[in-house]
């Protein structure tokens, strides 16, 4: 191989692809099996390799066996059946076959010149999930990588149509800008205060509005709120609406928040990077209650529909409005851009663009929306069936309402400080124990401990032995 140009030969492709698909299928079938969270300390993995480049070639062989070696004992086991922290961002078989084809094929999905299938197939894919969410036709979407960036192109859209001209005109030294204010509930997600620093909006700007006692945005305190902030003429921009908040899956009461934003003239904006997913499950709808009345809605399928991470969609009522913010054509893409019906370059600062599309058109395909419903009805069984146990259990109690996959439990003791500690403590014992994985989080400003479900491998045998981890640390 050193002394030949080229890729490697056809023939040591083929037979390290043969090897390497078993290795994943052995990977997949022996997952529980393996410890969930590493053992190796910060840094560990960077002193075991060289701190300099590679002049010379390496043998293929060398460099599996490297995998083996140096590479799965430094892996955080996500897809393992017991790990249940954060939200299920599950692997799947057909979402790995996809990753594999469009590795293969490595197009640039930047206009339909250079990626015709990528750009229609990211249409269709699109389509579904809107039909799934029951979306009105008026609205339309494009993949990104995850919410955070979904939900930052949302509120430039809201910035722009405020009728400042930021495209053109920019932020630096116009003191005629009013201090705009975006309202989320104190239970949102951090990637809206980012948004808000890298807009020029200002972390500052992020109005927090309390969470009633479900957890869900309080409507009489963000009306208050905007009342405060007209006195100090400051211009109320958006309201991001969570459905499926991070901590404990709440949903914040989008069609009245909706009637806030009308009366305003601001951006609704939901969040249901989670949430929106339970759509697929017929007798859970009323996740969508008020979608229509968005102005935008970001949903991440690599949480509850299965697909491999990364893929988020942003949906924006009459995309064109989008587009008008992104859409800039140099010369060199010209050519390839002229004549199309949709060049997704447009909407979005991302030129480049993966081929995420065949992910979801694969794994829909492969389980359709009975099997994508009937995992999740499993998954919301689950997580009932471990709230039971939680009540049932004295030395426990409950910390949230179990609305969706995530269950939010505190071990109780002798007061809140203690308890405080030693339900961080008790997380960060079962994580390092290697068999489980929790998070932990803070509810009214208390520690408690959280668990996700939404892993396709996990059964109720996995839960109970997460259970009895948990009951064995205290």
């Amino acid at each position: 191989m050193k002394d030949s140009l080229g890729d490697i030969p056809v023939d040591v492709y083929r037979k390290h692809l043969h090897e390497l698909a078993d290795w994943m299928a052995d990977y997949r079938e022996n997952i529980a099996k393996q410890r969930i969270s590493p053992t190796a300390k910060p840094g560990a993995i960077i002193s075991a390799l060289p701190s300099t480049p590679p002049e010379t070639a390496e043998p293929l062989e060398q460099i599996f066996a490297d995998v083996d070696r140096l590479i799965v004992p430094g892996v955080a086991h996500w897809a393992h059946p017991q790990f249940m922290g954060y939200f299920g961002c599950t692997t799947t078989g057909p979402g790995v076959f996809a990753e594999m084809i469009a590795a293969a094929l490595n197009i640039n999905a930047m206009t339909w010149r250079t990626s015709p299938v990528a750009t229609e197939l990211e249409t269709v894919v699109l389509n579904w999930l809107r039909q799934w969410l029951g979306l009105p036709d008026e609205f339309g979407g494009a993949v990104y990588d995850t919410a955070s960036i979904g939900s930052m192109h949302a509120l430039a859209v809201a910035r722009e149509e405020a009728g400042v001209s930021v495209r053109t005109q920019g932020l630096s030294g116009r003191a005629e800008l009013p201090i705009f204010r975006v309202y989320v509930s104190d239970q949102a997600h951090s990637s809206i205060d980012k948004a808000a620093i890298a807009l020029g909006l200002g972390e500052h700007n992020v109005r927090k509005i309390p969470s009633d006692a479900e957890f869900r945005m309080n409507v009489a305190a963000l009306r208050e709120a905007i009342s405060a902030d007209l006195r100090k003429e400051f211009r109320p921009l958006a309201v991001v609406a969570t459905v499926g908040t991070t901590s404990t899956a709440s949903v914040d009461p989008v069609r009245e928040i909706a009637a806030v934003c009308a009366e305003h003239q601001m951006w609704l904006h939901i969040d249901a990077a989670y949430g929106g997913g339970l759509a697929v499950v017929p007798e859970c709808n009323w996740v969508t209650d008020g979608f229509d009345l968005a102005d935008s809605i970001v949903i991440n399928p690599h949480k509850m529909l299965f697909v491999p991470f990364d893929f988020s969609v942003l949906y924006v009522r009459e995309i064109e409005r989008l587009r008008r913010v992104f859409t800039l054509v140099p010369e060199y893409l010209r050519g390839d851009a002229a004549g199309a019906e949709i060049n997704y370059m447009d909407y979005g600062i991302q030129l480049g663009r993966r081929f995420r599309a065949i992910k979801a058109w694969m794994v829909w395909r492969t389980f359709g929306r009975e099997g994508l419903a009937a995992r999740i009805r499993e998954h919301l069984r689950l997580a009932q069936l471990f709230t039971t146990w939680v009540k049932q259990d004295a030395h426990f109690e409950l910390s949230a309402p179990t609305v969706m996959g995530v269950a939010c439990f505190r071990f109780k003791a002798a007061n809140d400080a203690e308890s405080d500690r030693r339900n961080s403590q008790l997380v960060e014992t079962i994580n390092a124990g290697g068999e489980a994985y929790l998070m932990q989080t803070k509810l009214r400003g208390r520690a408690v401990m959280r668990l996700g479900l939404g892993n396709i491998l996990t059964t109720e045998e996995h839960l109970g032995r997460v259970w009895k981890i948990i009951r064995d640390a205290i």
